[in-house]
């Protein structure tokens, strides 16, 4: 069977509903404009997302205003050292009066799973999520459970230098599509926040604008998009790119290529386009594949960050021409 086309319609669907939630999540997180499409991104490529920031700058206030926007079901777990890999995916309870053992869920079974300071929690209970992001299912004492669609996990953490915090393990960081800070908001947007929200919480206000049926359609257009073979072998180039780098002593991995093409689309589709070109791989390059790689010992005592390293390696690779 030859490939489904995209028609304009399906795209302004995905313009016309991605609009929606854009405003409804920006009534609650204001001046951050290029984080909510980075999240929309993410929710419409099937990927995850991880907000990584200083407390106090709305991370988790983001991760909330898009799961309201979705009338989908939505868990959040808030990550502590005590917390449990069970606490996570669920445990089979024996029942005394039928005499079998019951499976109670975890806190994954959701549509949006909310990972509140995911770093906070041990190394062990972190990894509890690598079978539920990578394959959408639980496993529990032999026994396999499907997570429903769509399935995004929002995960927040605070950098590693604040206190309390374990290294999220490389297998970890690789599941998560993309990364992004919010920053501290501008001086106007934190003028209005001051008078929006110091009488109420905006959440408390946002109403659903969507729901998980709608979203799994949009995720089918997203799909559809098409990716021309120069530009696969565009992003494969930059990702072969970061696994030579003298710089860097952890590369890219080849889900780190997947995910980069699924972003590609999911972005093409909400400017409206049914193809992707190579500004959408430029433009999503360390978004999705700074969180993922290591510096060398030599660039990090020279003082060289991912993202410089990165920047330089991506503009390097030839872009393809039309």
């Amino acid at each position: 069977m030859g490939a489904v086309s995209t028609s304009s319609a399906d795209l302004e669907t995905v313009a016309r509903v991605a609009d929606r939630i854009r405003a409804n999540v920006e009534r609650v997180i204001e001046g951050k404009s290029d984080v909510v499409h980075s999240t929309l991104v993410v929710l419409l490529a099937e990927g995850h997302l991880l907000i990584e920031d200083v407390p106090g700058v709305g991370k988790t206030q983001l991760a909330k205003a898009l799961a309201r926007s979705i009338d989908g079901t939505v868990r959040r777990i808030q990550f502590t050292p005590d917390l449990l890999p069970s606490d996570v995916t669920g445990v089979s309870i024996f029942n005394q009066n039928t005499r079998e053992f019951e499976f109670r869920p975890g806190g994954v079974f959701a549509n949006i799973v909310i990972g509140d300071e995911i770093n906070r929690a041990s190394p062990k209970t972190q990894s509890a999520l690598l079978e539920c992001m990578e394959e959408h299912q639980v496993t529990v004492d032999a026994m396999t459970y499907q997570l429903e669609a769509p399935f995004l996990v929002i995960a927040t953490q605070n950098p590693i230098e604040m206190e309390g915090t374990y290294v999220l393990p490389e297998a970890q960081r690789d599941r998560f599509m993309a990364r992004v800070s919010i920053g501290y908001p501008p001086a106007a947007a934190e003028m209005a926040m001051i008078a929006n929200h110091a009488g109420a919480n905006p959440l408390d206000d946002l109403e659903p604008v969507t729901d998980a049926a709608e979203i799994r359609k949009l995720i089918g257009i997203v799909n559809q998009i098409h990716v021309a073979e120069p530009i696969q072998r565009y992003a494969v180039g930059i990702v072969a790119a970061t696994r030579a780098s003298g710089e860097l002593s952890l590369g890219a991995s080849p889900r780190a290529t997947l995910h980069l093409i699924r972003a590609a689309k999911a972005s093409a589709a909400l400017q409206g386009r049914d193809f992707v070109l190579p500004d959408d791989i430029t433009a999503l390059a360390a978004t999705v594949l700074a969180h993922r790689l290591l510096p060398s010992a030599e660039a990090a005592l020279a003082g060289r960050q991912v993202t410089e390293v990165l920047r330089s390696l991506v503009s390097a690779v030839p872009v393809p021409s039309a």
